[in-house]
């Protein structure tokens, strides 16, 4: 049996690419891309992945990395494990921005925190729904879901000169706008309770001029949410749910 370089490239492509999807994706897609979560541990753990899913790849053509084409193929394997990422990623920040738009009704924009997921300052009501959202994602196995659509991407998206088409490129785009549709969706309830709340400090301050409505609305708007949102917590498992199928019924839809 005559082994070639061929041979050689091949069998280098079949582990390599799959590899560079995996830390393309694990860069960027939530809980794996957390600063808690250091660069080693993606690395192994996508060495890993790529150990398990690659000898069940079909053989990439023989091209060298080292080339042009090589080249395009490195970065066609980093724009999608990046287009796979962001999807997830946009499912967790509707939340992030639905914890926004509560804390502005509250009056809690200034109490903000560093997320540990970003590394970015943000309101306390977000962090609350991340901490929410990330623990639904691990109760429902979310991360062995992201690992197992990246491992079928393979089949629809195979390595080779190719891009993502036009279409794929604008559904993930068009997936975009749910951050804002979603995060009002998920933040209305709470934040039409404070509107009535303020509503009617407004009509008391213009009934009662004397009255320091500063003084009493302020801990009244920030108890009536606490209680909306402890209302609203068990909605979130629907939403989420909602969500993820939307997520996981874009990536079937990726095509070149």
């Amino acid at each position: 049996m005559v082994f070639s370089y061929s041979d050689f490239l091949q069998l280098v492509g079949l582990y390599f690419y799959p590899f560079v999807r995996l830390t393309a994706m694990f860069s960027i897609v939530p809980l794996f891309s957390s600063q808690s979560f250091n660069s080693r541990a993606k690395i192994i753990l996508s060495l890993l992945i790529t150990l398990i899913i690659a000898p069940n790849l079909p053989l990439p053509e023989p091209v060298s990395p080292f080339t042009w084409q090589g080249v395009l193929l490195i970065m066609q394997q980093v724009l999608i494990g990046l287009a796979m990422g962001t999807i997830f990623l946009i499912v967790f920040q509707a939340f992030v921005f639905a914890g926004h738009m509560i804390s502005l009704a509250m009056g809690l924009a200034f109490a903000t925190m560093v997320d540990p997921a970003s590394g970015v300052q943000s309101p306390v009501v977000s962090q609350y729904y991340i901490i929410l959202v990330s623990l639904l994602f691990l109760g429902l196995n979310g991360h062995l879901l992201v690992i197992h659509l990246l491992a079928d991407s393979f089949q629809y998206l195979p390595v080779g000169l190719h891009s993502l088409s036009p279409d794929s490129l604008k559904m993930i785009f068009n997936f975009g706008s749910y951050i804002f549709s979603a995060g009002l969706l998920i933040a209305l309830p709470s934040v039409t309770a404070l509107l009535l709340v303020n509503i009617s400090f407004g009509v008391i301050a213009r009934a009662a001029p004397a009255l320091n409505i500063f003084a009493v609305g302020f801990p009244v708007t920030l108890m009536v949410g606490l209680v909306m949102l402890g209302l609203t917590t068990p909605v979130l498992l629907p939403h989420f749910q909602e969500l993820m199928n939307r997520a996981v019924e874009l990536l079937h839809h990726l095509h070149f």
